[in-house]
């Protein structure tokens, strides 16, 4: 120091700069090994932990924060209450198996080969484990990753959880409606009928339960599912309490066929959805209090949603879209527009609504932002980084434009600003299979106005359906340009 000190006042005499100076710099050194600790520990804070709900097609007025007068969701209304709803929230795909690869994957499904409709236990393909998932990104972090519940995207080894970042999984490998192993010998009895007989869940189904790469149950009880996958979330949380994680639980229900433990069973089917929805939500509590419990609120993301629309066909075994029009299998609002909630107490800001288009499709690169990493630049995805929508830090969306694609992959319609656009292709008539294909019906609306999609304005606005048009086609045209491969069973 006494060298340090001599140093100094040689420095001071030859630059003859006011004593105050020196003594600001001789403060400066004497409190950088403290500065570098500090620095240190900041670098080596704890990153937070990630809890995404997905639901199976529950639609976009099946929560009471959202609008629902029958369906009681206390809990669900609590992260709400204490989070942000997102009420411009929208997933890729109308149908499952699609709207799953774009979540994780960040990427409109087509990209990623995974947007010709569903798999099936019959299906050879699946998502490509090359693929960068939310869980290898968070895996690569040093997170423990889990996925509780329904994957659906491919049940071959090569292509299940722990092949695409998963530490450990338990849950259904595909719809609950399909049977192991070729998806034959399913039951054709009425929804209703099936209700009344809790235990056809174990007579009439083949439906399998997986841990990591093995079938542990067929049938599996599909009364207990929704409440075991959220016994194995709360041990993965407590387990993991020190450390952080990424929980991803994609609940079966309310997929047909609706069951429920005996505990909660309403046997009258008209409250069939009604009972499977509100049980859920018990389950959210459940998990809820374990997070709050442990003490990890602070620094815990919990987001809440679902991965299509209502199936409406079903009736009281289907949601509602609320104010939307139709349901799943359909790119009307109401097939692709669903309920989100984002909860984080000191990030999230409280007892807010955001309607700012958004979706799935943004959560990975969001997530990155969030944990202050970067994504691969090898390979190109469609998300956005949200964050600043999430913690309502900024009003605008960086997304103004948003693809529509069918449940069969064709693209079929693009958002832009207000404007929504669709171009339906004609029919032939299923008598006449060699008639001539008729003309394709365009829909445009503008949704600030008229978000039940019931007026159509194309006939008026005929340089809006031309511009919006070709860059739909555009945009689809450098997706399939630049599109990756599934992985596909030799």
């Amino acid at each position: 120091m006494r060298r340090l000190r001599c140093k100094l006042t040689h420095c001071q005499a030859n630059l003859e700069l006011p004593s105050i100076t020196f003594g600001f710099i001789l403060v400066a050194i004497l409190l950088l090994p403290r500065l570098g600790l500090q620095a240190e520990t900041a670098a080596e804070a704890p990153r937070p932990n990630f809890v995404i709900i997905f639901a199976d097609d529950q639609g976009y007025g099946d929560l009471s924060c959202f609008g629902s007068t029958k369906i009681k969701t206390p809990n669900i209304d609590r992260l709400a209450a204490e989070g942000r709803k997102m009420t411009n929230f929208m997933v890729a795909s109308p149908v499952c198996t699609p709207s799953r690869a774009a979540l994780l994957t960040g990427c409109y499904p087509k990209r990623v080969g995974m947007h010709q409709h569903v798999l099936f236990p019959s299906s050879k393909k699946g998502l490509n484990p090359s693929e960068h998932t939310i869980a290898d990104h968070l895996r690569s972090l040093g997170y423990s990753t889990a996925c509780f519940g329904k994957w659906h995207l491919g049940h071959h080894p090569e292509t299940l959880p722990q092949q695409n970042g998963f530490d450990t999984y338990l849950g259904i490998p595909y719809s609950n409606d399909m049977n192991h192993p070729d998806n034959s010998g399913k039951p054709r009895v009425p929804s209703d009928e099936l209700w009344k007989n809790p235990e056809s869940c174990l007579t009439l189904w083949k439906t399998p339960l997986m841990e990591n790469e093995k079938i542990i149950e067929l049938p599996v009880d599909q009364r207990t599912v929704t409440r075991r996958y959220t016994d194995k979330a709360i041990d993965f949380v407590t387990a993991n309490q020190d450390k952080p994680f990424f929980l991803y639980l994609p609940h079966s229900m309310p997929h047909i066929p609706l069951y429920v433990p005996a505990d909660v069973y309403d046997p009258d089917p008209q409250n069939a959805y009604t009972c499977v929805i509100e049980h859920i939500d018990d389950e959210v509590g459940r998990l809820m209090e374990t997070i709050r419990k442990l003490n990890l609120s602070d620094n815990t993301y919990v987001i809440y949603t679902s991965d299509n629309g209502p199936w409406l066909q079903f009736k009281n075994h289907g949601g509602s879209a609320g104010p939307l029009r139709a349901g799943k299998g359909t790119t009307f609002e109401g097939g692709q527009r669903v309920p989100c909630v984002v909860w984080g107490p000191g990030r999230v800001p409280a007892g807010t609504e955001c309607d700012q288009l958004l979706g799935t499709i943004d959560l990975l690169p969001s997530i990155a932002k969030i944990t202050q990493s970067t994504l691969p630049n090898d390979r190109k995805i469609d998300g956005m980084d949200v964050s600043g929508l999430l913690h309502g830090r900024t009003e605008q969306s960086p997304r103004n434009e948003y693809l529509y694609y069918t449940s069969q992959g064709a693209i079929e319609g693009i958002r832009q600003d207000n404007w929504k656009l669709l171009v339906k292709k004609g029919r032939r008539p299923r008598n006449k299979p060699k008639a001539q294909l008729p003309p394709p019906e365009i829909l445009l609306f503008d949704l600030t106005k008229d978000v039940g999609e019931q007026n159509n304005l194309a006939a008026d606005q005929q340089d809006v359906v031309q511009r919006l048009r070709q860059r739909m086609e555009e945009l689809d045209a450098r997706i399939a340009d630049e599109a990756r491969k599934p992985w596909v069973k030799p």
